[in-house]
């Protein structure tokens, strides 16, 4: 199984190489980085000039608020430099964020984003030939690649994968990405088994490809200690408390049978009291969505739950507590079956 570290989102960029450099040598299979504060390709960047080995995954980059171009060169130009070992996430973001806080439009997004990684792999093609580009769909066109423009065969085109919650999104997927990232509250294996798995299967068979796999963003809270494991379990408390307040993520509290955890969550966002949030999140509730382990325990843990469904698991990049030599013998433990 292949391990994955998810970066903090709040990360301050000036700490990006000494926390990339860490995960690097505590044998995680790759670095797994968001953009919620932070611009996924400024963090991505950083990572790269500063480790040899890991592989660099956005995880997941906004496409809805970018063009498939800009995209596409950022994409090139990370893939050379970091010596082919960028993977390039893709994630619509939810309706109300790319319209209030970034003042964008939205419009149906499976389709615009079946689209979205059309175009940026007919930019990727265009790189590699030097030649023209022309795509043509609904919601984008993209007709115009003047040789003065064009970088050139400089990099391999990297991996494409998205972030996906939903059926539709899933099925897209296993029509077109390589590799689907799952998100913290769909992870759970019940709905891969019974909702991912079979939706990348359809996509997979409709377009006549292998099946992709699933990167599982697992839900951990994880320490060297009990203290350091109570610790993080309250970070995640937090954490947990406003991602199931989003409607899209609705569908596990249903399946898990809470959906007026939803309503509660719903009703103090409405009501702009986010510091109440975490309350809600109740200690049985949280036991039902947070797995809480040490180094020790990890793996086993992550394998009963993953084995045969992932290809991957993500975990928040622990803060250094002094067990690194435990923690690296945990990621070992996992990668080595």
């Amino acid at each position: 199984m292949r391990v994955f570290a998810a970066l903090d989102p709040r990360l301050p960029l000036s700490q990006v190489p000494a926390v990339a450099r860490r995960m690097e040598a505590l044998g995680f299979d790759g670095i797994h980085i968001p953009e919620t504060i932070h611009d996924s390709f400024a963090v991505a960047l950083l990572a790269a000039e500063h480790t040899t080995r890991i592989t660099l995954r956005t995880a997941i980059t906004l496409a809805f608020v970018r063009s498939p171009t800009v995209v596409a060169y950022g994409a090139w130009d990370l893939a050379a430099f970091s010596g082919g070992r960028f993977e390039l996430g893709l994630g619509t973001q939810i309706k109300q964020n790319i319209e209030g806080r970034y003042g964008m439009p939205w419009t149906e997004p499976v389709s615009r984003m079946g689209e979205y990684v059309e175009a940026v792999r007919e930019l990727f093609a265009a790189f590699a030939s030097g030649g023209p580009v022309r795509y043509e769909g609904e919601h984008y066109r993209l007709t115009r690649m003047q040789p003065y423009f064009n970088p050139g065969p400089t990099a391999t085109a990297p991996p494409v994968l998205l972030g996906a919650v939903n059926p539709g999104m899933c099925t897209l997927a296993g029509r077109l990405a390589d590799g689907v990232i799952t998100h913290s509250t769909n992870s759970d294996p019940g709905y891969l088994r019974e909702v991912v798995r079979p939706a990348l299967e359809k996509g997979a068979a409709a377009a006549g490809r292998t099946t992709p796999g699933i990167i599982a963003s697992a839900p951990v809270a994880l320490g060297a200690t009990a203290e350091g494991v109570a610790r993080e379990r309250e970070r995640m408390r937090r954490l947990l408390a406003f991602l199931y307040a989003t409607p899209s993520y609705k569908s596990t509290l249903v399946r898990l049978g809470l959906p007026e955890l939803f309503d509660r969550l719903r009703d103090l966002v409405q009501a702009n009291q986010w510091d109440r949030l975490s309350a809600v999140m109740t200690d049985d509730v949280l036991d039902a969505l947070l797995i809480c382990a040490d180094y020790a325990a990890l793996p086993d843990l992550l394998r009963e739950r993953y084995a045969g469904l992932a290809e991957g698991v993500v975990l928040s990049a622990p803060a250094d507590d002094g067990a690194d030599d435990r923690l690296r013998l945990a990621i070992e433990d996992l990668r080595s079956n």
